[in-house]
């Protein structure tokens, strides 16, 4: 007879293991089992994740108006008496004490709440409901099991009406279709579109150990940072009242506060009394060339660029700055641009007017492809990444390079300050670690780091004709146009661009440096690899290149894929929003803002030379979004129309383009006929190709001679008309050339059409 055993589990924070004793006896026996309770380690999945404590400030009613008058009547004279020394006036002191004082002012008029929050927790977990909790496992632990039905009864009650209140506040945010950000909220509330970032590791080490990681270009800096005495004739910027008050205004009141704890909302409330104060302290500044050090103070927040760390790299620092400090630094990167000559470095598509990565692109592929259309010729391009190209610049490399553009030496003074003395702390939670003071690099998170880097770059510049740099930001790609297999000065090319990158202590980063080479020619010729400080460059087969992919073949096929995949996940977020019952309007911003802004983008660059397939699969996508709101949404043609359409005023308007010189004006009054101007590219053999005519010459257009040229007339009839926007004869100039017309116009199905001109 075989042993049975039977083990009893019952429910609760017991568990129950099993122990089985040998049989008693030499015969047939029974095995004894022993059940011993030992205390569960199972904890609920809201308990499992470490909770994070928030310090928030609460401003009650009327703590504004407070504060108005609380700075109204402040002498903010005494500030500056207390900080006078004989002649002089201790900056330092002065705008300490005065950031102080509004930072204790704004402390007295707040209230400051720790709040706990749980990364899983759900958005109607109110405090009743977590005493409730309490109290039904209070009930269920003393086996009491009529105060256990009451409670349980009464917990879901109250998570019903905790549900319904959330659900009324989130139908609250779509009242007012004017408050977009309230809107949102209420949309991501219920998508859970973009949620937060995974928390940092709470090591006591790891702020001290960033810290290091971030400041470790300093060691690299072995240039002493000395100040230029300004001629008698130098002009010093001076700033009003007028310009700070209304930067002032500007401020997002939302900003986090930097060091100073100083938060945006007083900043843009207290303008009116603040201007005055801080203009005195920006012009003193100024005249003395001194930034203070609480205004350059960086505090560096980590957060993880993914779910699992592994080195010190996978966290992104995320900088907060005195936000009085990016304020000063609008007001004198305004002053900066009027004193740089607008043509400064064109193929800089960053941080300009009206320039964008579509502009970058286009005339990237407008260079490759004019040069293809030539006999035995092919396309090298060179994606450059730079290994933290603003954290290794060196103050006075830059400072001679803007004295070399004209800027004044005061303002190169008060630049080359504002580089160098950073104090830089990281804070994880209420953990902080020691202060390192920094005189290398550009400041994360400030206004002026992008526009000095580009001044950095300004000339970085070819010298060979047949290559041409284009930079956007940090993101710089070499374009050599080879013919004929001389591959000479592409090469030089690099190496030039190598030993610039080390005269201006930046690092190239071969590993993530790709090139890509465009060949069409039947008979390829085998490529050696570029060499960079003796490591070879990866030549692949696509990149992805200011946020579209690239293929070597010049198609889209592979961009139209990504594009696809993540517009077909944010409609998953659209049908959560249709099921919640939200209006049409609100869809339509959803849409418009998630899943439309990313087949949009770029798309005067790439969509003319789509093929149809590839229309097809992004035009499904407009039509299921308008099954799903219920309304008509542009289609993709129209927004490409409308693009382009808009693009084209817009280079034609500015002189400095790059692209300016593809377009043509011609004087008012002077118009031709149609025939008149399709007449030299009737002529050409690519018109020939494109119609099917076989004829040698214009007079014999064989095949189909009157099908090919009215379909031609009538399809830059229409581009025409599209961009010649209005306007009858002898009223308003307009631009020609078939080039320009068709190519912002029509679409371009052959890999030699160019973005900007048929070839």
């Amino acid at each position: 007879m075989q042993n049975k055993k039977k083990m009893v589990l019952r429910g609760g924070r017991t568990e129950w293991s099993l122990k089985v004793h040998p049989d008693l006896g030499a015969g047939e026996g029974v095995g004894l089992t022993v059940l011993r309770p030992r205390t569960v380690a199972y904890r609920p999945l809201i308990r499992r994740s470490k909770p994070v404590l928030k310090q928030v400030k609460t401003w009650p009613e009327g703590a504004t108006s407070a504060l108005q008058d609380c700075f109204e009547c402040t002498d903010w004279d005494m500030f500056r008496e207390a900080a006078t020394y004989g002649d002089s006036i201790n900056l330092e002191e002065y705008t300490s004490s005065v950031t102080c004082y509004i930072s204790k002012c704004v402390e007295d008029v707040t209230i400051s709440k720790t709040i706990t929050t749980r990364s899983n927790q759900k958005p109607w977990m109110t405090a009743n409901v977590r005493a409730l909790l309490k109290q039904r496992d209070s009930a269920f632990r003393s086996g009491d099991k009529a105060a256990l039905k009451t409670a349980r009864a009464k917990l879901s009650r109250t998570i019903r009406e905790a549900k319904r209140a959330h659900a009324k506040k989130i139908h609250d945010h779509f009242q007012d279709s004017g408050d977009t950000r309230r809107i949102w909220q209420g949309i991501q509330a219920i998508t859970n579109y973009k949620t937060t970032s995974p928390a940092c590791d709470r090591d006591a080490s790891l702020p001290d150990a960033l810290n290091d990681f971030y400041a470790r270009f300093e060691v690299q800096n072995n240039v002493v940072a000395r100040k230029t005495i300004p001629p008698p004739t130098d002009q010093v910027l001076c700033l009003t009242t007028a310009e700070v008050r209304k930067t002032l205004c500007r401020v997002n009141p939302r900003k986090s506060a930097g060091p100073d704890n100083i938060p945006g909302r007083v900043l843009r409330e207290c303008a009116e009394q603040l201007a005055d104060v801080f203009t005195d302290i920006f012009n003193i500044s100024l005249s003395s060339n001194i930034v203070p050090t609480c205004l350059k103070t960086t505090t560096i927040v980590p957060v993880p660029k993914k779910s699992t760390v592994s080195c010190l790299n996978d966290y992104r620092p995320v900088a907060l700055t005195p936000i009085v400090m990016k304020c000063f630094e609008r007001l004198v990167m305004r002053h900066i641009k009027t004193q740089l000559p607008p043509s400064l470095d064109p193929m800089q598509f960053a941080y300009r007017p009206n320039r964008s990565t579509d502009d970058a692109i286009s005339t990237t592929l407008h260079l490759a492809l004019t040069h293809l259309d030539n006999k035995d010729s092919y396309v090298r391009m060179l994606f450059i990444d730079f290994s933290s190209a603003f954290n290794t610049i060196i103050p006075q490399h830059l400072i001679e390079k803007l004295n070399l553009l004209g800027l004044n030496t005061s303002l190169c003074n008060w630049i080359l300050d504002f580089l160098t003395g950073r104090p830089q702390a990281v804070r994880i939670g209420n953990s902080i670690s020691s202060t390192t003071t920094l005189s290398t690099g550009a400041p994360q998170g400030c206004v002026l780091s992008p526009l000095l880097f580009t001044l950095l770059t300004h000339d970085c510049a070819p010298t060979h004709s047949s290559n041409h740099i284009i930079k956007f930001a940090d993101d710089t790609t070499v374009v050599g146009l080879i013919s004929r297999n001389d591959e000479s000065a592409y090469r030089e090319e690099v190496q030039r661009l190598t030993a610039w990158c080390g005269a201006n202590n930046l690092s190239l980063n071969v590993d993530k440096t790709k090139e890509m080479v465009v060949d069409f020619r039947r008979a390829q010729s085998d490529l050696s690899p570029v060499i960079i400080d003796g490591s070879s460059v990866e030549i692949v087969k696509s990149t992805k290149f200011l946020g579209v992919h690239l293929a070597d073949n010049l198609t889209w096929s592979l961009n139209t894929s990504s594009i696809t995949k993540k517009a077909q996940q944010r409609l998953y977020f659209l049908r959560r929003l249709r099921k919640a019952h939200l209006p049409p309007p609100i869809l339509s911003m959803f849409y418009r803002g998630t899943i439309e802004s990313i087949l949009s983008s770029c798309i005067t660059a790439w969509f003319g030379n789509c093929t149809v397939s590839d229309r097809k699969t992004l035009q499904r996508i407009v039509r299921t979004a308008e099954k799903i709101i219920g309304v008509s949404l542009p289609s993709i043609m129209d927004i490409y129309t409308t693009r382009c359409i808009r693009k084209a005023h817009s280079i034609v308007d500015d002189h400095t383009h790059p692209s300016h010189t593809y377009f043509t004006l011609l004087p008012s009054g002077k118009r031709q006929p149609l025939e008149q101007q399709l007449h030299g590219f009737r002529d050409s053999p690519r018109c020939r190709k494109r119609c099917g005519c076989m004829a040698m010459n214009s007079s014999t257009w064989s095949r189909k001679p009157r099908d090919s040229a009215a379909s031609l007339e009538k399809e830059f009839e229409r581009a025409i008309g599209l961009l010649e926007g209005g306007g009858g004869a002898g009223g308003g100039a307009r631009w020609t050339g078939l080039a320009a017309t068709a190519a912002w116009s029509t679409p371009m199905s052959s890999r030699r059409s160019s973005t900007f001109a048929p070839g």
